[in-house]
């Protein structure tokens, strides 16, 4: 008897913990659930929501068509101002960075040797000129007494040559007094532009030489101004048909392209092409009122070549790229979108211009498009909601 009891015990206990365990699997009731909604037994499945977007339409608009380049600002002109005579500097009367006119006085050479060659000069010239005048006093008096065989005709002969002789030595008497003067004229040293005075070269006091390689200080001419840039020899052809009836108009912006710095016009089109690097330099001219453009400076410069009257327009945002080229998103009238296939021309300042594909008046999708398949609900929102709608998304 106890021998049966020790064989059916494991038995039962294998039972029980089957049964516990099935307990804990079945549910507690064993009727079927109710659908949430309708007879069929289905369960509802909710629609999905619209994606958030930005649009657009197409509209037409004259479209101006810029060349870019980077460029770097030149000043008009730059003197660097040397003495034109030996001695020394008694004055430096300009400040550094300051505007000077043309003609201004910079710096002053001692000048008292250069005024004493020229007082010896005039000296020099009034002797001759009193000798002068009184060979031809006996020259006239010599033409009277031959005429009258009163005096020898060889006597009035030498004296006609002494007065040429006179006259020859009055006219290098002028010479010598005009260079005279304009050597004294040169301690003087003037502003050949009108320009900013750079720093200062050389010191008052010091000893100059107008063979000096340094000078005395540079000045550049900021108002008007040019610009050096260059663009892709492709569009030579272009540039060559606009300017044959009207310089280019230019605009010079900042590095980051934000701020447009000043406005002027292409004045040349170098006369070669720069075979290893296929670009070609161009120079423009501004008249730089505001002086915002400093030499040395790079900067961003647009050329308009063109204006396209009444182009088929989107925002530039609108046009993606795919393996088939350029597309955009279409709202329909029902609020879905389509997929359009384009064919797209210039693009600038945020405006892309549409060749094919789309018609005037047809709602693009600007933001918001990397969300969206073809045949998705959309919906239209403002820019500052559809951007916070997209981050909560996300």
């Amino acid at each position: 008897m106890s021998k049966t009891i020790w064989l059916v015990l494991p038995v039962l206990a294998v039972a029980a913990a089957a049964g516990l365990w099935a307990a804990g699997r079945l549910p507690l009731t064993a009727t079927a659930p109710v659908p949430a909604s309708g007879t069929s037994g289905a369960p509802a499945v909710s629609a999905p929501r619209p994606v958030p977007v930005e649009v657009a339409a197409a509209n037409r608009r004259d479209v101006p068509i810029h060349l870019l380049g980077l460029g770097n600002v030149q000043a008009y002109n730059t003197v660097t101002v040397r003495p034109q005579v030996d001695g020394q500097l008694v004055q430096i009367a300009f400040t550094e960075g300051q505007m000077v006119k043309a003609g201004e006085v910079l710096a002053r050479i001692d000048p008292r040797s250069f005024q004493a060659t020229l007082d010896q000069a005039l000296a020099r010239k009034a002797q001759d000129e009193a000798q002068l005048a009184n060979a031809r006093v006996d020259l006239q008096r010599y033409a009277g007494l031959v005429a009258h065989q009163y005096s020898s005709q060889q006597q009035y002969d030498t004296t006609r040559a002494q007065v040429a002789q006179l006259e020859a030595a009055v006219q290098g008497d002028q010479a010598a007094a005009e260079s005279a003067r304009i050597q004294l004229g040169y301690t003087a040293i003037t502003a050949p532009l009108d320009g900013r005075a750079g720093i200062r070269l050389v010191d008052q006091g010091n000893i100059v030489h107008a063979s000096d390689a340094g000078g005395i200080v540079t000045v550049t001419q900021l108002r008007p101004i040019s610009v050096i840039f260059t663009l892709p020899e492709e569009v030579v052809p272009r540039l060559l048909k606009t300017m044959a009836s009207a310089p280019p108009p230019v605009a010079v912006l900042s590095r980051d392209s934000k701020e447009t710095l000043d406005r002027g016009q292409l004045t040349l089109l170098d006369n070669q092409i720069d075979p290893a690097t296929g670009t070609i330099r161009l120079k423009a001219t501004l008249p730089n009122q505001a002086g915002l453009l400093w030499p040395g400076q790079f900067v961003n410069v647009q050329v308009l070549i063109e204006t396209r009257p009444q182009a088929l327009t989107v925002p530039a945002t609108a046009v993606l790229r795919g393996q088939k080229g350029a597309y955009t998103y279409v709202v329909q009238a029902d609020g879905t979108v389509e997929v359009r296939s384009l064919t797209v021309g210039p693009i600038a300042a945020g405006v892309a211009v549409i060749e094919d594909g789309l018609h005037e008046g047809e709602t693009v999708v600007t933001a918001g498009q990397y969300r969206l398949q073809p045949g998705a609900r959309v919906e239209v929102r403002p820019p500052q909601a559809a951007a916070t709608r997209s981050g909560q998304a996300g």
